[in-house]
């Protein structure tokens, strides 16, 4: 069984930084970050596959968000840099044991999901 775990949400001003953690315990072979804003449908943000550290990201994020993994810790990461008030929502980190290149960045690709963490960008 996969449990997931976010931390490191909070408030930030425009144009500022955070950093995301997301500790993982089971066989997780693909894991990914994915935010929901109020009223808006889940949103993929950018994936990683554990084993070849191949990554894939949204449009929205690309050059903003990064992904990555801290493998000996079991660990995934999602640095956020220059954010706006626009990235404003609650942050899931997801995880599957197998997922087809179509749905890397769709929810409908993970199984495990952790609670979530909010992220709160003021202008």
């Amino acid at each position: 069984q996969v449990q997931l775990q976010e931390s490191g949400g909070g408030s930030v001003q425009s144009g500022g930084s955070l950093k995301l953690s997301c500790a993982a315990s089971g066989d997780t072979r693909c894991m990914a970050w994915f935010r929901q804003a109020p009223g808006k449908e889940r949103e993929g943000l950018g994936s990683i596959r554990t084993e070849s550290g191949s990554t894939y990201y949204g449009d929205s994020v690309k050059g903003r968000f990064t992904v990555s993994q801290d493998s000996a810790e079991d660990t995934l990461y999602l640095q956020m840099n220059n954010l706006k008030p626009e990235d404003t929502a609650m942050y899931y980190c997801a995880a599957a044991f197998r997922v087809p290149p179509p749905l890397l960045l769709s929810a409908a690709g993970f199984s495990y999901w952790g609670r979530g963490t909010q992220v709160t960008v003021s202008s």
